[in-house]
């Protein structure tokens, strides 16, 4: 069951140079109790139309069109109050940098209870109590001595179970994971995916992963996004992805992974597009080695590759 659907999403940003589009009918839901990760290179998109979830949005982006549903009412339409209710408590980000994302003045106990008592009304003992048990969850030892403690006196891992916490202790129906791994090793990185894979799990929320991780993607998600300048570019159970890419696009990233098999890295020509640039067509036709002449001039639609797969390609 959907919990979110983003359908149609049209956004640009107003700069110098006029109006420039940096989505383009972007389409994608996520349904309870599941991992969808949506992937593609820096700059392809993927954290502003996560962010046009939670309206998070610089002051020069304006959505031209589209409509973002959450449990079928379209957030474009609540006000600043009905938003406020909504972010922390129902739809929670866990940032991209867990090393700037905790406050250093406040303990992280502090922080957390901040939180508690704006989304769930709880004080006291009560909010303590769901405080130091949010930091059970995420596997934080001694929480309650660490309740005390500041920042800076924690690892970066533990920084980003402090704010997993945060979403836990508020309930949230979904998280949003931007790049949460990215600044951790790589026996972290296993680590802090294993802990949302066990609340989604335990608690059935939905999970965004946003990453360019196509490995951390086989290892944990239950669906795949992969998003090309500004567009959907294809969509599939993460199995039937892996197993069977439709798009070029997807291929290439795909062929792109480091194999223990081989010693040959193959690489995609040419480099992303800005919103600067204006392609027709086909926004992946410069770099595509299957370009036809059609693909130059119209823009390929979401085509329904049977089982539950979608891909943008005329091939």
């Amino acid at each position: 069951m959907s919990i979110l659907e983003i359908k149609n999403l049209n956004l640009g940003f107003n700069t110098e140079c006029g109006f420039r589009q940096a989505l383009w009918d972007v389409s994608f839901s996520l349904n309870k109790g599941e991992i969808h990760a949506l992937v593609g290179e820096s700059g392809c998109g993927k954290t502003i139309s996560a962010m046009s979830a939670l309206r998070l949005l610089p002051k020069n982006a304006v959505i031209t069109s589209g409509e973002i549903l959450f449990k079928g009412e379209d957030i474009l339409k609540f006000d600043n109050r009905q938003m406020s209710s909504l972010r922390g408590a129902k739809i929670a980000l866990i940032p991209q940098d867990p090393m700037t994302s905790l406050n250093p003045l406040y303990t992280v106990g502090n922080q957390l209870l901040e939180v508690i008592k704006k989304h769930q009304g709880l004080s006291g003992d009560a909010a303590y109590k769901k405080a130091v048990e949010a930091l059970k969850i995420v596997q934080i030892p001694s929480a309650e001595e660490r309740f005390n403690s500041y920042p800076h006196e924690f690892s970066g891992g533990m920084k980003q179970r402090a704010i997993i916490a945060m979403a836990l202790a508020c309930n949230a129906e979904i998280l949003i994971a931007d790049e949460p791994t990215t600044a951790l090793d790589v026996t972290i990185q296993a680590q802090i995916m294993k802990l949302l894979s066990e609340i989604k799990n335990r608690t059935s929320a939905a999970i965004l992963l946003i990453t360019h991780d196509l490995a951390l993607v086989a290892e944990n998600a239950d669906y795949v996004s992969v998003m090309y300048a500004g567009r959907i570019a294809e969509s599939a159970p993460s199995e039937e992805f892996f197993a069977n890419p439709k798009h070029p696009y997807s291929r290439a990233l795909l062929n792109a992974i480091p194999s223990a098999r081989t010693q040959k890295l193959e690489t995609i020509q040419g480099q992303p597009p800005s919103i600067y640039q204006d392609i027709s067509g086909c926004r992946f036709h410069p770099r595509c080695d299957f370009c036809m002449e059609k693909c130059t001039t119209e823009i390929p639609p979401l085509f329904d590759k049977g089982k539950n797969h979608l891909s943008a390609c005329w091939l």
